[in-house]
């Protein structure tokens, strides 16, 4: 008697009609496949359909037996080993207003930093070689001179990200010992990644202070005792505590622990160098370094406006302790990071041009009048779209309601979350689909435009979509909205 969980004999007569992967492989239509990807990698996809299938099958999923010839499984097959090779970090357009984004991508490039990266990865250099000395050199010497030029400090080492900054500032003087921290700068950022955490992967021990919204001087002056190896500076830059708050001052801070002969690190998170409006309340490089902290550590991808870094500045002796420590070398960055972070500290140097020339300080300071120009750039092109494809129809009807409106941006980046900056949006609300499904489609155009869904309008805003691309945006929408061959949704 046939179990309860048997396939019933439609089900029996879809799985005997599978071919086996061998039969699938040898199909006249995947010769050129296999040429292209190799027999190895169509042998696995072809198995992968089958099995998908048969799943679907046992699914009780409904599947047509011409579904299950050799034209559309060699099909199947084909697209299954193309997507292998297919690049799956792909380029798209920013129009969220979120200036530096962490799911696309943080920070864009200047020009320069780009061209350093081509020329680095292009050839041989000397990453680690003295060519004065004809033998063995430190990468660290490439970037340390122009990181000490523009903060001041006595020495700097780049690691990959800035948690991997902090980490090996807990991990060199803190290992084994106490690190004093304030209970409200325990923070949290992203991927769930928390400076507790972070702190038991150096083995530190934690040490709280004080409370949640107020930490004073003497909470720290309590706290330190023979086993206390640091005090621990945390920037809050992706969330405020407003109210009833006290905090302590990093030059407070360093004073105490100057006094008591305990270090003081300072984990500014984004990190400033440059002089911007927009960044006024955020926490500069300069003042932490004027404050008298001996170890700062910043990103070189948020608001500095370069690749993924992390960027340790402070007194020699710290530093060098720093560079010698074994994980050190398993956080360092490669040649392609340090030739596009020496070009984006190069446009420091000018600071006028680096406003202009590193994009993410031009998007956080761009003028109110041209973001609302390329906001109406963007509504008019594709309103003289949709007006051509209604035309061609013989109706006057449309397929999106276009407008341009005011909107606030934000910095990203987990900096400055209180600050909204005022912006100009394109604003599209769409008439035969729903707003998620015009969103959607636009993740699949080339490029992809991701964009903000408020109250039913999908809005796309001018100051995170560069000046180059709003002929790609509008190309974009009127694809998803289904208008390139004239027809309307």
């Amino acid at each position: 008697m046939p179990g309860k969980n048997a396939p019933g004999r439609k089900q029996q007569d879809l799985l005997r009609a599978l071919p086996s992967v061998e039969e699938l492989v040898e199909a006249p239509g995947l010769v050129d496949i296999i040429a292209q990807f190799g027999r190895g990698f169509v042998v696995g996809s072809a198995r992968s359909v089958i099995e998908r299938l048969r799943r679907d099958i046992l699914a009780g999923k409904e599947i047509d037996p011409d579904d299950l010839g050799p034209g559309p499984l060699g099909g199947a097959v084909a697209e299954t080993a193309a997507r292998i090779f297919e690049p799956s970090l792909k380029p798209l357009i920013n129009a969220t207003g979120v200036v530096v984004h962490t799911n696309l991508g943080r920070s864009v490039l200047a020009p320069e930093a780009i061209e350093a990266v081509v020329e680095a990865a292009a050839s041989y250099s000397n990453l680690e070689y003295n060519l004065e000395a004809g033998k063995r050199g430190s990468r660290h010497d490439h970037i340390t001179r122009i990181i000490v030029a523009l903060t001041g400090a006595e020495n700097a080492l780049v690691v990959n990200n800035n948690a991997a900054a902090v980490l090996l500032a807990l991990s060199v003087f803190g290992s084994g010992r106490e690190v004093i921290v304030s209970r409200g700068e325990l923070i949290e950022i992203g991927g769930s990644f928390r400076i507790p955490d972070i702190m038991a992967s150096s083995s530190a021990r934690l040490v709280e202070v004080g409370t949640t919204n107020k930490t004073k001087l003497a909470d720290y002056e309590k706290a330190i005792g023979p086993d206390t190896a640091m005090l621990l500076h945390v920037h809050t830059s992706n969330y405020k505590v407003v109210g009833f708050t006290a905090e302590v001052g990093i030059s407070e801070l360093a004073g105490l622990g100057h006094e008591r002969g305990v270090i003081v690190v300072d984990d500014l998170g984004s990190g400033v160098l440059a002089e911007l409006p927009a960044l006024g309340s955020e926490p500069s490089v300069h003042d932490s370094l004027a404050a008298g902290a001996d170890v700062i550590t910043f990103s070189g991808d948020k608001l500095l406006g370069g690749p993924q870094a992390g960027i340790i500045v402070g007194r020699n002796e710290f530093i060098e302790q720093m560079k010698a420590h074994p994980m050190a070398r398993a956080m360092r960055v490669d040649k392609m990071t340090l030739a596009a972070l020496q070009a984006t500290l190069s446009l420091y140097l000018k600071p006028e041009e680096a406003l202009t020339r590193i994009p993410t300080l031009r998007m956080l300071s761009e003028p109110d009048a041209a973001l609302r120009a390329r906001a109406e750039e963007m509504a008019a092109g594709l309103r003289k779209v949709l007006e051509g494809a209604a035309g061609a129809e013989g109706s006057m009807g449309a397929a999106a309601a276009i407008g341009v409106e005011q909107a606030t941006s934000k910095v990203g980046g987990g900096a400055l979350p209180l600050l909204e900056l005022d912006s100009w949006v394109c604003s599209v609300i769409p008439t035969a689909i729903t707003v998620d499904d015009l969103a959607a489609r636009l993740r699949e155009t080339d490029p992809p435009v991701i964009g903000r869904i408020h109250k039913e309008r999908l809005l796309l805003d001018a100051r995170t979509v560069l000046p180059g691309q709003v002929g790609a945006v509008i190309a974009a929408l009127s694809q998803a909205l289904e208008m390139n061959s004239g027809r309307q949704i």
